[in-house]
């Protein structure tokens, strides 16, 4: 297939829709006007990717409704798709299908105006603060994260190591306010009920003790405090 395979149904469908097309305007893929109105720019590709979409922010310095149009044959688009869109949208780019002689729609250009995820954010900023210290190498993959909860499990295992322990005294000593509710959902498999409210560290949490060595003494151990 060649870029120019996509031009046939790519008029067809803007000539649809009283559009008057003209291939290859000056650097503009595919040029269309309607009467009176603003002018829209196609630029196609065989694949979306970085270079059509510089291509389509090039465009935009000389049109406001740009679109990019790639075949939905490309290997990769049904996993790609919702980033694509995604991407499109938040550069305000518009976004078209071709499959055969048919061309599909997915997104109009427009101005893009993002909506915060503000519970997700007061999240991400609640383990900023939560965290001590800065424990992940940033860009790292396949490894395990030191996030605040595993911290605050660790701190509980470092008072749970001297013997069984009330919850209630866990969380008072190693200055985990939500030991009990960590104790008892026990995420690592470190901890085991002995008795109503009362903890003692299993053998895996006996592990975790030597795996985990530096980062318990780096936490200040039983005495570190959040």
């Amino acid at each position: 297939m060649k870029e120019a395979d996509l031009y046939p149904a790519l008029k067809a469908y803007l000539e649809a829709q009283g559009y008057v097309v003209k291939g290859e305007v000056g650097a503009c893929d595919i040029l269309a006007r309607r009467g009176d109105e603003p002018a829209v720019v196609v630029e196609m590709k065989l694949s979306f990717s970085l270079a059509l979409v510089m291509q389509g922010i090039a465009r935009q310095g000389l049109f406001d409704d740009v679109y990019l149009a790639v075949p939905v044959t490309e290997k990769g688009w049904k996993l790609r798709y919702k980033d694509i869109v995604a991407l499109c949208r938040r550069l305000g780019l518009g976004l078209l299908a071709v499959r055969g002689d048919q061309v599909e729609a997915h997104l109009d250009p427009g101005p893009y105006v993002p909506r915060k995820n503000s519970a997700r954010a007061g999240r991400l900023l609640r383990e900023f603060e939560r965290r001590v210290g800065d424990p992940n190498r940033g860009g790292t993959t396949g490894i395990k994260r030191v996030t605040a909860y595993r911290q605050d499990a660790l701190r509980c295992l470092a008072v749970l190591s001297a013997g069984e322990m009330k919850a209630a005294a866990v969380a008072k000593t190693a200055g985990v306010a939500r030991a009990g509710d960590l104790l008892r959902a026990d995420h690592y498999g470190w901890f085991e009920r002995v008795s109503v409210g009362v903890y003692a560290v299993t053998p895996q949490g006996r592990a975790a003790m030597l795996s985990e060595a530096a980062e318990i003494a780096r936490l200040g151990g039983a005495d570190a405090q959040v």
